[in-house]
């Protein structure tokens, strides 16, 4: 059986009879990402769809992020801006509802068996098509209100490079990735805090032959619920400030060489929007 059709047989079978779901379209911006290849910032418009649901046994995430960058980032033999669609999907089994077992200790308050896979393609010179596959065991933290999970995976990803013209299979990897979304109250106002992130450890040679580093990237945010601001329906639209960390990105080394040797580390402040259906 493929990992294809596992997953899919997995995702058919949780989605079936969902006891609670969340839909956001979203939408991001900020003007000081990097890439590598390319020395000082640039500007990205980022479109979101995401969908959570859980049933009795677990829960699935879906987000697919469409990325618009400006000229600065040009899509292959153009003066226009690179497209991306970047999706990511997880499927989790509770460990403790499906025996029946109370696996809660110290700060944990259940355990799940997670997997999924990430998947990109993007139009610019080097013309990444990265199909990466996930699974291990995510472990629920225990918080007053809200979620934050933390998960050990193995990983296996395969890209392209569109510079040298081939396909990259890269090592086996570790990667440690948490998620977090914390509503609060300041008075009468709604707040949430959320966010990602993901340490992916070396996973061999890269396209050009070089070894790969630790990466991390993470993304933060704060976001206010505006029908708690305005006096409408809570929990439907929010707005906030973000940021996001991505040092060696995508394995590569952080250097300031002149490009296309640069790889830079990102530290980009972000709008945003989203609106729950």
């Amino acid at each position: 059986m493929t990992k294809t059709l596992l997953l899919a047989l997995l995702a058919t079978a949780s989605l079936g009879a969902a006891d609670w779901s969340d839909t956001l379209l979203g939408y991001r911006t900020g003007s000081q990402f990097r890439e590598p290849g390319h020395q000082g910032t640039l500007s990205k418009n980022i479109f979101q769809l995401t969908h959570a649901s859980g049933w009795a046994y677990g829960s699935n995430f879906f987000n697919v992020d469409f990325l618009a960058s400006d000229k600065h980032d040009p899509a292959a033999n153009s003066a226009t801006g690179a497209q991306e669609v970047y999706a990511v999907y997880r499927t989790s089994f509770s460990l403790g509802k499906l025996s029946g077992a109370n696996l809660a200790f110290g700060p944990v308050k259940d355990i799940s068996l997670t997997a999924g896979f990430d998947f990109n393609s993007k139009d610019n010179a080097f013309a990444s098509r990265k199909r990466m596959w996930v699974a291990g065991p995510t472990f629920h933290l225990a918080v007053p209100k809200g979620f934050w999970d933390l998960s050990v995976f193995a990983s296996q990803e395969k890209n392209n490079n569109g510079i040298v013209g081939k396909p990259v299979d890269f090592d086996m990897a570790m990667q440690v990735c948490t998620s977090w979304g914390i509503p609060f109250q300041v008075g009468s106002v709604g707040l949430e805090f959320k966010g990602f992130a993901n340490h992916i450890a070396p996973k061999g040679k890269d396209g050009f032959g070089a070894e790969t580093k630790a990466e991390t990237l993470a993304q933060a945010a704060v976001l206010v619920d505006l029908g708690t601001v305005f006096g409408a329906k809570a929990g439907r639209v929010s707005a906030g400030l973000g940021f996001e960390y991505w040092n060696n990105k995508f394995g590569g080394a952080n250097s300031s060489l002149p490009a296309p040797a640069t790889n830079e580390r990102v530290t980009a402040p972000m709008a945003m929007v989203q609106v729950h259906f």
